[in-house]
């Protein structure tokens, strides 16, 4: 991505926890100049520190971006900072669960361009996905640039409502913590099957990160590299016939779950 524009005009970052970091880093390894970027932050971090980068200074006065990082109840009192670079040719970016367009249309304008979106925490490893919707004030130029600072971590989708942020958030937002329960689970499974927790839970670890991984690059889909795996009669087909039970598998247990999560991001949103 040609990051000509923000490093002219400046890319101001309100909030730089882990979130905030991955982003960062991303961007100054991507070609973003150190000396473009504006971080506002109370606590910044040693790394942080480190960058080179303008930390609780004065602000441009029309940056490029503007990306929104604070944790969701923190945004009443970070969002006054922002205010007047509002209503102007700032885009901003939202990186936070729960708070609408709307929201911020009423607290910093009602013709400021946004981007909402909803990443999620392997972001900090390189391997986020990330969706995002823009309001009737964004242009073609301004999701391009947003897509493009987001694929600094990760994959990008665009959504055609902001009303399917909550089934993302059920999905892809919400979604690495149900892996983690599943190696977890996995790997207390196997330890009472009689392995060492800590080869129980290098099996499950292992076999979770590959397993993806191979989805991902396979040409197969996962239902077809499912059947590849599956000897009729065999080992893995035994485990298929508790997992993929109708009543109390898999597909009931997702479905209840991805529905629990999204349910409860439609209520944090009408908050």
């Amino acid at each position: 991505m040609d990051f000509s524009e923000i490093n002219t005009r400046g890319l101001v970052l309100l909030g730089c926890g882990k979130m905030g970091s991955a982003l960062l880093e991303g961007w100054l390894k991507g070609g973003i100049n150190a000396d473009a970027v504006y971080v506002l932050d109370p606590n910044p971090s040693d790394w942080l520190r480190a960058q080179g980068v303008h930390i609780n200074e004065d602000l441009p006065q029309s940056p490029a971006i503007a990306l929104l990082a604070v944790k969701p109840q923190m945004m009443g009192d970070a969002l006054p900072r922002m205010v007047a670079l509002g209503n102007g040719e700032t885009l901003f970016l939202s990186i936070a669960a729960g708070t609408s367009i709307a929201h911020f249309e009423g607290a910093l304008g009602a013709s400021t361009p946004i981007v909402r979106s909803m990443p999620n925490t392997p972001a900090a490893v390189g391997k986020g996905i990330t969706a995002i919707i823009g309001n009737a004030h964004t242009t073609p130029s301004h999701l391009d640039m947003a897509d493009g600072l987001l694929q600094a971590v990760g994959q990008v989708v665009r959504l055609q409502s902001e009303d399917q942020i909550d089934a993302v958030t059920g999905v892809s937002g919400s979604g690495p913590a149900y892996v983690f329960h599943m190696i977890e689970a996995m790997a207390a499974a196997g330890t009472a099957q009689g392995l060492p927790p800590e080869m129980a839970m290098q099996l499950a670890k292992a076999t979770v990160a590959g397993a993806g991984a191979l989805a991902e690059a396979a040409e197969e889909t996962p239902e077809q590299l499912r059947i590849n795996v599956t000897s009729p009669g065999g080992t893995t087909a035994a485990a298929l016939n508790v997992l993929m039970n109708e009543e109390r598998g898999f597909p009931k247990l997702l479905g209840e779950a991805v529905k629990a999560a999204a349910d409860r991001g439609r209520e944090l949103g009408k908050s």
